[in-house]
């Protein structure tokens, strides 16, 4: 069976000498040493590795079980969930008011990359919990507030999230889930929503449903939806549980992966909600619980890659198999080990190179938000608005990517279950498709982020890309990543121009190049954070890290990125600079 160790020097490379976050000036930072950030982290990691990951092929084989509407999880879940708890896990992040133990977000999001790695259909219990928090953190009414989040920061209840329809995906404005208003100035529920991650559980004892449903007076489309709390049971006025409210699980929807996750079709019968944020207005506040599941979800896209890459490492090590062809590299033994190869070597470069960089762009994410939340950083906010997208939608398709490239290592017995390498693979392929489907992540990235604020956030971007090749010039080791990275950063600016020329007049021009512009921004992305670690790689030689191999290995790491990955940029421009017409050159019955 697959094992995981958490990445904490890897992590803490990232936190202490590339983001220098004790530097930063923002709230909360000078807090987060290296002492301090390491012993969270390693304590996350022994979580990890000694709770969840041998939990994981339980998940994946057991799944979930519906039984007289309670659904059950997979044996060992409920006790590690009350160990998550019982640690303090699941309030890392969140407000004091409330339980929370109040760090920054980026705290957060490294402690859940690594729990995400060792069993991401477990942590997305609590994960969805803390989306659901978040919106009611900032649209909720005091009381609210005080009646719900100290249950769920510290996951005693749990949230969920509810917006897909049988007839409506990414579409909402199509949805028919009916808000009938109430005397008492609650509202009756009733409609059916589907794809419900952690719909119904056995691991809390109330769950906070967040639903997405039209009250009268809206009008039609997405203007007219309301999001509503509905409670699993009602909530007392002394806060204890009272009635079981009208909402129900129809089924538990079996699925490629993520087994150990609940997928529920809920069924609301005139349940009773309670309006969050202002009427008619529930978009403003879903998006607050979408945008953070979104960079959620693309941390889930390398996380997955990362522990499916430590396998294949230990795998080609031990795996003996034809020799070098250079000269024998294990002579007393019948073959070399895989990793020899070359092209195993590639595979593995490939995976090590996109996870550290994944990595290091959700970290400086995860910063930003950071410094919207706690220094009200406006142009922060734009900047991750418009990083969002390339997150969720290029990571998560390169990291289903990289777990595929990992199980490859294995040849055929990565095809048999009991390596466990197939699990990686269902489990990573669900990123690409949920909270909006990367193909939706692309369209929003060219048809509206791109635009946003007069496009003053994608300059801010380009100025970013300009400054840090120009704080390099003259340094000869930083010339690799440099000049890679201006010729991927003009390649991005020239697919930006050709949408601005061909855009307006013919829209398709630019929607047919959108998927290839977010990989093309992706790799860009990557490019800039291999660039700035190189720099803090180097920096820590300079002065004479004790690991000197550390660094040296990132800085090689780095120049495979900018060597091997970069130049997909030129591939990506010319599809996009082909225009529409190949893309629809058939008339729809041609199919």
């Amino acid at each position: 069976m697959p094992t995981y160790t958490a990445p904490v020097k890897d992590m803490q490379f990232l936190l202490q000498d590339v983001l220098r976050v004790t530097e930063t000036g923002v709230p909360g930072y000078e807090d987060l040493d290296a002492s301090f950030t390491s012993a969270v982290l390693d304590e996350a990691g022994k979580v990890a590795s000694e709770v969840l990951a041998p939990l994981n092929a339980v998940g994946d084989a057991q799944g979930c079980v519906l039984e007289n509407g309670v659904v059950r999880t997979p044996e060992g879940f409920k006790a590690a969930f009350e160990a998550m708890k019982e640690g303090g896990w699941t309030a890392l992040d969140c407000d004091p008011e409330y339980g929370g133990q109040g760090l920054p977000y980026l705290m957060g999001t490294a402690v859940g990359e690594i729990f995400v790695s060792a069993n991401m259909a477990f942590n997305m219990y609590q994960g969805l919990t803390h989306g659901a928090y978040s919106a009611i953190h900032a649209h909720g009414t005091d009381d609210q507030k005080a009646t719900y989040l100290p249950k769920m920061v510290s996951c005693e209840w749990t949230g969920t999230m509810n917006l897909t329809e049988p007839h409506c995906g990414t579409d909402l404005g199509l949805l028919r889930t009916k808000a009938e208003p109430q005397a008492d100035g609650s509202y009756k529920i009733t409609g059916q929503k589907i794809f419900i991650s952690a719909g119904e559980h056995d691991m809390a004892e109330n769950i906070i449903h967040l639903v997405l449903a039209k009250a009268p007076g809206g009008g039609e489309g997405t203007k007219g939806i309301s999001l509503f709390i509905v409670p699993k049971f009602m909530v007392k006025e002394d806060g204890s549980l009272g009635d079981r409210n009208a909402v129900s699980v129809g089924k538990i929807e079996e699925k490629m992966g993520i087994h150990g996750n609940a997928t529920c079709v809920l069924n609301y019968d005139g349940a009773t909600g309670f309006l969050l944020g202002e009427l008619h207005k529930g978009m403003r506040a879903m998006f607050t619980m979408m945008n953070e599941a979104r960079l959620g979800v693309g941390l889930q896209g390398y996380a997955v890659a990362e522990a499916a890459y430590q396998n294949a490492v230990a795998y080609s090590k031990d795996r003996l198999q034809g020799r070098d062809v250079t000269g024998a590299k294990n002579p007393a033994g019948a073959a070399d080990p895989l990793i020899v190869h070359p092209d195993i070597r590639r595979s593995l470069m490939d995976q090590k190179s996109f996870v550290e960089g994944a990595r290091a762009l959700t970290f400086w994410g995860a910063s930003l938000i950071d410094r919207h939340h706690r220094q009200n950083d406006a142009a922060a906010d734009g900047l991750v608005g418009l990083l969002t997208p390339v997150i969720k939608g290029f990571q998560t398709d390169k990291g289903f990517e990289m777990a595929v490239q990992a199980q490859q290592v294995y040849g055929g017995h990565g095809y048999i279950e009991e390596q466990g390498m197939s699990q990686f693979v269902r489990d990573a392929r669900i990123a690409m498709i949920y909270e909006g489907a990367n193909g939706v992540q692309a369209l929003d990235l060219v048809g509206r982020k791109l635009a946003a604020d007069g496009g003053k956030h994608v300059m801010a971007f380009f100025e970013m890309v300009k400054a840090e090749c120009k704080a390099h010039e003259g340094d000869a080791r930083m010339a690799p990543f440099t000049e890679a990275l201006k010729a991927a950063s003009k390649q991005m600016q020239a697919a930006g121009m050709f949408f601005m020329q061909n855009g307006m007049k013919n829209p398709n021009a630019a929607l047919a190049g959108s998927y290839d512009f977010m990989h093309l921004m992706g790799h860009v992305c990557l490019g800039l954070m291999w660039t700035r670690m190189a720099k803090a790689a180097h920096d820590a030689l300079d002065a004479g890290a004790a690991d000197k191999a550390f660094y040296e290995t990132k800085i090689a790491t780095g120049r495979y990125y900018m060597a091997r990955q970069l130049p997909a940029c030129a591939a990506h421009l010319a599809r996009i600079e082909s225009g529409a017409d190949p893309v629809m050159a058939l008339a729809a019955e041609a199919f």
